[in-house]
């Protein structure tokens, strides 16, 4: 499953539910959390489970919904209402650790059951750092939870949890414990083999600022981003896709690994490259899905 884009949509708003039917993203997150003013979530959580319903057959998307935190009694009633017969995956915020991860991995074993859902068919989205629990947690991942496949990170809630007046310098770049919980998150997604999903671009206009954060993002090591708006989805799925230049030369590297017989050093235009590069080239064609398998290895 790559998630390059995740779009959220306010659950309780027929009008954005209804256009986001012909996204490009590769998933919709239903959103019953923070968009939702809790008087409307009885109304979203239903409206969310027909979505979901309405549009299993057929569409290009996964269907995602966030729902409230575990310590949350609303949590319970969101996923009562959303497992069905058309959920992809759930997003889980404000999670402490691993262990929130695997107490709602034994819910939805259950209530799979309860909706004639395949077992552990639904997957897991978590928003890792938005309690100062949770960034101290990270680790905790490696022990690689069921369902998990993807961890993205947050600085506005982590802000209100730590008390501060801004995550953010006085010249723009990320304060350090929000610099850390990026990393953090980076580190615990390799750990527990799942996509690192970077957090949304606040300025749904600057699509030239989305662009060159999206590309610094890709450096960094993430594989996909959320998004807040639909005319974000483009940019972002470009931007975390390989290029026909990374393809054509991840297949250069590994058909020189193929070619040199179990060598750990290959030369290429005068350069030399090793098995790591090997590894990277080999995510890259996956990432493009294009099968490895194909150059003799």
């Amino acid at each position: 499953m790559m998630l390059r884009s995740m779009l959220f949509v306010p659950a309780d708003s027929q009008r954005k539910l209804q256009k986001s039917v012909d996204s490009k993203a590769d998933a919709l997150i239903l959103d019953l959390e923070d968009s939702v003013a809790e008087s409307r979530r009885p109304l979203a959580r239903a409206m969310a489970a027909e979505q979901l319903a309405a549009t299993r057959v057929g569409r290009t998307w996964k269907g995602f919904v966030r729902i409230n935190p575990l310590s949350s009694a609303a949590a319970l009633e969101d996923l009562a209402a959303v497992v069905v017969d058309g959920l992809d995956g759930i997003v889980l915020p404000k999670a402490d650790g691993a262990a929130d991860v695997l107490c709602l991995s034994h819910y939805l074993d259950v209530l799979e059951v309860r909706a004639g859902i395949a077992p552990q068919s639904i997957k897991l989205v978590v928003v890792a750092t938005e309690t100062a629990a949770g960034v101290l947690n990270l680790a905790s991942y490696a022990a690689k939870p069921p369902r998990l496949v993807g961890i993205t990170w947050g600085a506005e809630d982590l802000a209100a949890a730590l008390g501060s007046i801004s995550n953010r310098e006085e010249g723009g770049e990320l304060s350090h414990a929000y610099l850390m919980a990026r990393s953090g998150a980076l580190m615990a997604s390799a750990a527990a083999e799942v996509q690192a999903i970077d957090t949304l671009y606040g300025d749904f206009r600057d699509a030239a600022g989305l662009e060159r954060d999206c590309r610094n993002s890709r450096r960094r090591g993430f594989l996909g981003r959320i998004a807040i708006h639909p005319d974000q989805v483009e940019t972002i799925n470009r931007c975390y896709s390989p290029s026909p230049e990374d393809v054509a030369f991840a297949r250069r590297i590994v058909a020189a690994f193929s070619e040199a017989h179990g060598t750990g050093v290959v030369g290429i235009d005068g350069k030399m490259y090793d098995r790591p590069h090997l590894v990277q080239a080999m995510k890259t064609l996956a990432q493009a899905g294009v099968s490895s398998g194909n150059q003799g290895l």
